[in-house]
């Protein structure tokens, strides 16, 4: 049965395109029916278009002005039932408990810094300032002198400009006597000295026969002056130290450095001090392979990169270049930067070439041939560890498209990562992080993984959540094998947190000038981050092994490494080397 449309509606048009009327519909049930299933079909598709434009500009704005904390609030949790919160065995023990027991329990509140003012160090050095009242402002009303009964003491920081110095070397000549003497007779004909040297350079030859005539040695020796960093360089050890510590570890670009320099009444260009730091980064090389040979021999390592511009690219290539980040264990402890002039597979290949154990890392497919069987006799293959953190981020970066969902899976990933902090809060060693993942986190994560495998059926194939959902599925081995071992980690969030450093040094200095401007940053960054994670002093650390390293024999280098240096000093003043929080958390 047809519906004739009244006479009195007009047709309506959208954007002056004039949609059918009634009398253009067909009259014939079955078209209709199939015309509804289209328009249906084209709304879906529109919605989903429209989600995720939505979501894209959601994003965009987000990070140009949202915070960038992930957190959500934890009472969404309770919109969810009890399947995503562990079991009440699992909550956190009392010290005496095990750790399967210990570890469920939410970690206690981080404590923060504390307000107020200070004590100032008892090492700085200190100068008297006394306030005193003259004779005739102690004198009293009653005529008599006040007498001194005491002073008030309150301490005041100041600073003054650094100061710079030039050591002048003098080195001293010692001249013989005797075997001037014996020279100047030799060539008396040639020799034009003053009478008053002539009769201090007079020697009697020996009157006895039976007593041989002493050996001649050089007339003139010298002392011996220092090696420098720099062959016949102008800079000291320390000035050099400052130099890689400014732009390395504050991030503060030479050309700023140079004038801070004019300002103090020292003239020193920025190409200048750009040579130095490449003579610095040759001078620490040895050094530097050596740190490669002791990160390599590592039973895990975390690896990221990050883009850095390149003004002197090389033909063929883009001007984007690379750092990455090599993030040794805790018997390795070092952090050693390496650079690609490209994003290509070739730089991890070719820097992981004879390591063999775990390796953190992101999804980047240039990391997948690592982890192919070697077919090499006797070398094992590279275990992939996935980041749950870059999990974990694409459902958070979901919740505008499909909030239930999305906080149902940060749900979980609380769980797991409140698991990981009660057993670094509880100080849980290797084997007792392991018995809490498999008796605890194991459990969770086959949950999780069941949850996974059911919504994939029920979201739109390209929404952002099926991209969560299909990037945890697809990674999901590497995502759990954190919990093969204790000494693995959840996430790859050390290696990121090192990238930083080079993110904040980019915004200042901008880019690398040449592909060895990048390998000299590579080199002298791979010493500043390592003595930030060993809390080494680095303008302390770099002064000294610059001063050290020319007279350095091969095989006592392995003293100037920065934990083998820390320990020295802490061994000859009798304290013990602080271990880095990173390293413990790991």
């Amino acid at each position: 049965m047809s519906t004739a449309a009244p006479a009195s509606l007009e047709p309506i048009s959208i954007h002056n395109v004039p949609l059918p009327t009634f009398e253009q519909l067909p009259n014939d049930l079955d078209a209709l029916k199939h015309m509804i299933v289209e328009l249906m079909v084209t709304l879906q598709q529109e919605r989903h278009r429209s989600e995720q434009l939505e979501q894209r500009l959601h994003l965009l704005v987000h990070r140009l002005f949202g915070p960038r904390s992930e957190r959500f609030n934890p009472h969404q949790l309770l919109l969810f039932g009890e399947g995503l919160q562990p079991e009440p065995s699992a909550a956190p023990p009392s010290p005496d408990a095990t750790p399967s027991q210990q570890a469920g329990q939410d970690a206690p509140k981080r404590r923060c810094r504390p307000h107020g003012r200070r004590r100032l160090p008892e090492d700085l050095p200190r100068q008297e300032v006394h306030h005193q009242l003259s004779e005739a402002e102690r004198r009293c009303r009653c005529g008599q002198v006040r007498i001194h009964i005491g002073a008030d003491s309150s301490e005041q920081l100041d600073w003054r400009p650094a100061s710079y110095f030039v050591w002048q070397h003098l080195v001293h000549k010692y001249l013989c006597p005797h075997c001037a003497g014996a020279a100047k007779r030799k060539a008396a004909e040639k020799s034009r000295e003053t009478p008053a040297l002539e009769a201090a350079m007079q020697v009697p030859a020996p009157t006895d026969p039976q007593v041989a005539a002493p050996a001649i040695g050089p007339p003139i020796i010298s002392a011996v002056k220092p090696t420098s960093p720099i062959a016949k360089g102008l800079p000291g050890p320390g000035l050099l130290a400052h130099i890689i510590v400014s732009k390395y570890f504050d991030h503060l670009p030479l050309y700023r450095q140079e004038r801070i320099f004019e300002r103090q009444g020292v003239v020193l260009s920025r190409s200048t001090t750009c040579d130095w730091m490449a003579a610095c980064a040759e001078l620490l090389q040895p050094l530097y392979q050596l740190m490669i040979q002791e990160v390599l021999h590592s039973r895990w390592l975390h690896t990221d990169d990050t883009p850095v511009k390149n003004l002197g690219h090389e033909v063929g290539t883009t001007d984007k270049a690379r750092f990455w980040i090599y993030y040794g264990d805790r018997g390795h402890p070092y952090n050693v930067f390496d650079f690609t002039i490209n994003h290509k597979r070739d730089g991890p290949q070719a820097f992981l070439a004879d390591f063999q154990g775990y390796l953190h890392a992101d999804a980047f497919s240039g990391y997948d041939a690592l982890y192919l069987p070697d077919p090499r006799p006797g070398k094992a293959s590279i275990l992939e560890v996935a980041c749950n953190a870059h999990a974990r981020r694409k459902f958070h970066e979901a919740r505008a498209s499909d909030d239930l969902r999305a906080h149902e899976a940060l749900g979980y990933y609380r769980a797991l990562y409140a698991l990981e902090r009660g057993a670094v809060v509880n100080h849980f060693d290797d084997e007792q992080t392991l018995r809490m993942r498999q008796e605890i986190s194991v459990p969770l994560l086959g949950q999780f993984k069941a949850w996974l495998d059911k919504e994939r059926d029920q979201v739109l194939p390209k929404s952002p959540m099926a991209e969560a959902i299909g990037y945890a599925l697809n990674n999901w081995t590497a995502l759990v094998r954190y919990t093969e071992a204790g000494f693995l980690s959840i996430d790859n969030n050390v290696a990121e947190r090192e990238m930083k450093r080079i993110a904040i040094g980019r915004k200042n200095w901008l880019f690398v000038g040449s592909a060895n401007g990048g390998r000299t940053a590579a080199v002298l960054f791979s010493f500043t981050s390592t003595c930030y994670r060993r809390k080494v002093e680095p303008w302390a650390y770099l002064q000294d092994v610059l001063s050290r390293l020319p007279t350095t024999a091969p095989e006592h280098l392995t003293e100037l490494l920065p934990d083998r240096w820390q320990a020295a000093r802490q061994q000859t003043a009798g304290t013990t080397p602080p271990s880095s929080s990173a390293d413990s958390a790991s």
